[in-house]
């Protein structure tokens, strides 16, 4: 069975720390895998707000996500803080990868990696469109 790898760039652009909450537990007793997507996406939205960046409601250039993987590497639970890290990375000319590393606040314990294929998208248009430079100097910085 393939398995995804995930390499971790050499800085990270941004953290943001998400507590594990109750509903987030499977009926293993860890964080469920459906829910550290959720997780994910909450750090995304921090970061894409922290950046003022197309990826506003009111943009109408924005960006779309067209892929994404997690690999995990231990388990995580309840009552637990998991640190999310984000950097950029594997730029094109239209897209670029979101990467996710998630830590356990405490013990600094590696949970998990992701990855996330992002494309700058015209949602008015309905066409994947070129990085605007300004968005390409803030995730390169």
């Amino acid at each position: 069975m393939a398995r995804i790898e995930i390499s971790l760039p050499s800085k990270f652009i941004f953290s943001t720390d998400i507590p594990i909450r109750i509903s987030d537990i499977n009926r293993g007793g860890h964080l469920s895998w459906d829910s550290m997507f959720r997780l994910l996406d909450e750090a995304s939205v921090q970061f894409w707000s922290s950046l003022d960046s197309p990826g506003s409601e009111d943009e109408r250039i924005s960006h779309i996500t067209v892929d994404a993987g997690i690999n995990y590497k231990r388990q995580a639970f309840h009552g637990q803080t998991l640190r999310v890290e984000i950097a950029a990375d594997e730029f094109t000319n239209k897209g670029f990868d979101l990467v996710f590393r998630v830590t356990e606040v405490v013990s600094g314990s590696e949970i998990a990696r992701a990855k996330a294929g992002i494309l700058c998208y015209d949602y008015e248009k309905q066409k994947v469109i070129s990085i605007p430079e300004e968005l390409r100097s803030k995730l390169s910085r």
